[in-house]
């Protein structure tokens, strides 16, 4: 079967797009807003992971940012001075393990962890799911904030400085590199490799989502005791939604530590994991293209405001009287009862979470009927 000619000048239209777009942002908005650009793509990340758990499966996860710090955290340990510094015996020069070693190491500790929160928590539901993996991803964060006695293993609350840059190649990501006379800064080698992982992360997640896993994954969220009776191991398929969506994170966040050269547990508070959340529930729980939208709107809101709102209110008052962050949380809030009052589904909510709410009672069990055929 040849592929549609349209889609394929689409698709070749929206890589040329994406391969110029750090040059116009640079030219139009500065360096800075590349920059913002890489981290948006590290959320979008977070969310798509975040999508498996609560969007596929239905499982509510409010900690899941401890498996963006411990992929970060794995980075930081392997390819930094920091173990030489903690352990002079074992590491006189530390570690400084190959980018393309950590990262999949990163992925499987942090999918390693995830089994461990799932295990403990199969048997809850709802809010008492939400509050177990919250407090998950506090204990995750504390720990971190005080391993640094007796022996120094995290540096507590100063965090892991000199984090080597990642290298593809043997080239370094953290200085500008010429390619065919064209100069490419350092934060445009990283939009391009940011990319291609967000390409990636997506790929995998659309096959996810058409396979028999991800058809199971919705059938446990509809109804679970219907699942069961079907012949779906609910227990083996919400372990897997929860070390996938895992690996994910822990993958986003050694990118994160590798291009930030800087981690502490104070990036990884529980206002973060409900930041990832909202990107899923505002772009639409369920849809890929909509946890996209959602990481992209709630990634660059705060640089919006905070280059405009500032500014305005000098011009207006001389003074600044309603701080940026203070304003975000407030639209925050705003967009979520607005959302959830009328369109409870998302922006961009799958096809089959638009006819749940649009009051479709097939749609659960046409759910658990694709699961087992």
């Amino acid at each position: 079967m040849k592929p549609d000619r349209k889609f394929v000048m689409l698709i070749a239209a929206l890589v040329i797009a994406l391969f110029f777009l750090p040059f116009v942002t640079d030219a139009l908005l500065g360096r800075g807003w590349v920059r913002i650009l890489d981290f948006a793509m590290l959320y979008i990340m977070l969310a798509l992971g975040l999508n498996i758990v609560v969007g596929y499966a239905g499982l509510l996860d409010l900690g899941y940012i401890a498996f963006f710090a411990v992929g970060a955290y794995c980075y930081a340990l392997t390819d930094s001075p920091h173990l030489a510094q903690a352990f002079p015996m074992l590491f006189p020069v530390g570690v400084h393990l190959p980018f393309w070693i950590v990262l999949p190491m990163a992925a499987l500790v942090a999918g390693g962890f995830g089994v461990l929160l799932g295990a403990p928590t199969l048997r809850l539901r709802g809010d008492y799911l939400a509050i177990v993996t919250l407090g998950f991803g506090e204990i995750i964060r504390i720990f971190l904030n005080n391993l640094n006695a007796p022996v120094n293993l995290t540096n507590g609350p100063q965090g892991i400085s000199f984090i080597d840059p990642i290298s593809v190649l043997c080239v370094s990501l953290n200085k500008t590199q010429t390619f065919f006379g064209i100069a490419f800064p350092s934060v445009h080698l990283y939009f391009y490799l940011f990319l291609a992982f967000t390409a990636l992360v997506i790929f995998v997640s659309q096959r996810l989502e058409k396979s028999r896993i991800g058809r199971a994954w919705m059938a446990i969220r509809e109804d679970e005791v219907a699942a069961s009776a079907m012949g779906i191991n609910t227990r083996n398929l919400k372990l897997l939604a929860f070390a996938m969506g895992a690996m994910f994170g822990g993958a986003s966040g050694a990118l994160f530590a590798g291009f930030q050269g800087f981690v502490s547990p104070e990036s990884f508070s529980l206002m973060e994991s409900i930041m990832v959340l909202c990107m899923v529930v505002l772009g639409g729980m369920g849809n890929i293209a909509g946890v996209i939208l959602g990481g992209v709107l709630l990634a660059l809101l705060p640089e919006v405001l905070r280059n405009i709102v500032v500014p305005l209110q000098q011009a207006l008052f001389g003074r600044t009287l309603v701080d940026p962050e203070s304003l975000r949380m407030l639209l925050f809030g705003s967009a979520l009862i607005v959302m959830m009052l009328y369109r409870p589904a998302g922006l961009l909510p799958s096809r089959l979470r638009r006819r749940e709410f649009g009051g479709d009672d097939a749609a659960a069990e046409e759910s658990v009927y694709d699961a087992t055929h």
